[in-house]
């Protein structure tokens, strides 16, 4: 039996689906608080949601086409039914749906602001302009929250550089001691090498001066020995 690609499809449609109404709520709040058509935040907001229906698309064309694959094999071969199928359709037509409507309100140019007339002394606050400070104030938070993490982030950052700084500190004076230990070795292997030549040479001249001496006696010894055999064959 052939492998069913459907729901594999299916489980990342859905996480896409999600992000996308997400960035839609975002896109949404934005452009009702927004000054200018133009804003930087308006923009970005319009592009990621533009993005994600695009990467939204191309699974769903990918998904419509494994259902394709169905109705054109046949239920049966892929262990389905007819109902399972005509489902399938139906969630297909479903989220091409959504992302049409998602499209179109991103698409569609954003009406123009206009100053709203101030309120007449003693009238109450209108709830749009009530619900409008909420969301600017949330949105201000929002934007401050984003700044405190990042300080907490470049403090973090900094204190690591600066425990890297002395440990790179501490390990330049553990270099230039051991380079000095090696420095007093190397005077100290000269010394004893220049205290060992001078003990070999003494050796040398020493063992010279003793083979001399000793070659002298000898021949002493054998003239006093020679004279002797004299005197005793010229007496006999």
């Amino acid at each position: 039996m052939s492998k069913d690609p459907y729901h594999d499809v299916k489980n990342e449609i859905q996480v896409s689906l999600q992000t996308a109404g997400q960035l839609r709520a975002s896109y949404m709040r934005i452009r009702h608080i927004a000054v200018r058509d133009d804003s930087e935040e308006l923009v970005w907001a319009r592009n990621e949601l533009k993005a994600t229906l695009a990467t939204l698309e191309a699974d769903l064309e990918d998904l419509e086409e494994s259902v394709n694959i169905v109705e054109s094999t046949g239920p049966r071969m892929f262990g389905l039914d007819d109902q399972e199928v005509a489902e399938r359709r139906k969630y297909v037509t479903h989220v091409r749906n959504e992302i049409t409507h998602m499209r179109a309100e991103v698409s569609a140019d954003a009406p123009p602001v206009t100053p709203r007339p101030a309120p007449r002394s003693g009238s109450s606050t209108p709830a749009y302009d009530v619900q409008e400070d909420h969301q600017s104030a949330w949105a201000r938070e929002e934007q401050q929250m984003m700044i405190r993490q990042q300080d907490q982030t470049i403090d973090s950052i900094s204190g690591t550089i600066n425990t890297l700084a002395q440990q790179a500190g501490y390990m330049g004076q553990e270099i230039m001691e051991h380079n000095e230990m090696l420095d007093d070795l190397e005077r100290n292997v000269d010394r004893a090498d220049t205290k060992l030549s001078s003990a070999m040479l003494k050796m040398k001249k020493f063992l010279r001066d003793s083979e001399e001496r000793g070659s002298g006696w000898c021949i002493v010894f054998l003239i006093i020995v020679l004279m002797i055999l004299l005197l005793v064959i010229i007496l006999v």
